[in-house]
């Protein structure tokens, strides 16, 4: 087995506590219920991923408003408040990630993201200027877990797949990982990583 040198790290939910409900629980006021359904049946999963793969949010936006009008002030919110929608950085993980960088790892990101709203993200949080190099979906117009992704982060920055770790809490992505000869770590929680990487040589 060849030596693992590199570090590639998922953002949302490995370094970021993202999730839609810390904005859409105040515009609810509280209502779990119909923020429940709103997030079910209108800024859906599959809705927030097709930005992830390219689609500006003016054209997503136009999508949902033609069928759901009643809920336009809420969809129409997704962009503009997005920075409510992360609770703050996960720091364990980060505090992982700082001493990577203090031991000289080469470190990425890859991330399914849009492009728009991660400049939210990117002016935030400081520990994102701490990477070689950040991979987001949108501005390629790919998703994980497609196989051409993850060739594209190691063709561009010269990366070794054998050599190379890839941390994501969404099993399929770390699946997808694998399949190109990535070592692919599915990520619970910053203790589970920090053993892994330790068990891994990498701290």
């Amino acid at each position: 087995m060849a030596k693992l040198s590199t570090v590639v790290f998922d953002l949302g939910g490995v370094l970021i506590d993202w999730n839609p409900r810390y904005l859409y629980r105040k515009l609810f006021d509280g209502d779990e219920h119909a923020m429940e359904a709103f997030l079910t049946n209108v800024c859906t999963p599959g809705w927030n991923l097709q930005q992830d793969a390219g689609r500006p949010l003016a054209e997503a936006y136009a999508v949902l408003v033609a069928s759901h009008p009643q809920h336009r002030a809420h969809i129409e919110a997704w962009g503009p408040r997005f920075d409510e929608m992360m609770a703050g950085p996960i720091q364990g993980t980060v505090d992982i990630l700082a001493e990577l960088r203090r031991a000289k790892t080469p470190l990425f990101a890859l991330s399914n993201w849009s492009e728009e709203t991660f400049e939210v993200a990117l002016r935030r949080f400081e520990f994102l200027q701490w990477f070689d190099a950040i991979v987001i979906s949108g501005k390629l117009k790919l998703i994980k877990p497609d196989p051409r992704i993850y060739q594209h982060l190691l063709d561009t920055h010269g990366l070794t797949a054998g050599e190379t770790v890839f941390i994501d809490d969404v099993p399929q992505n770390v699946t997808g990982a694998r399949a190109v000869g990535i070592h692919g770590l599915h990520f619970t929680d910053p203790a589970t990583l920090r053993k892994d990487l330790a068990a891994l040589g990498l701290l």
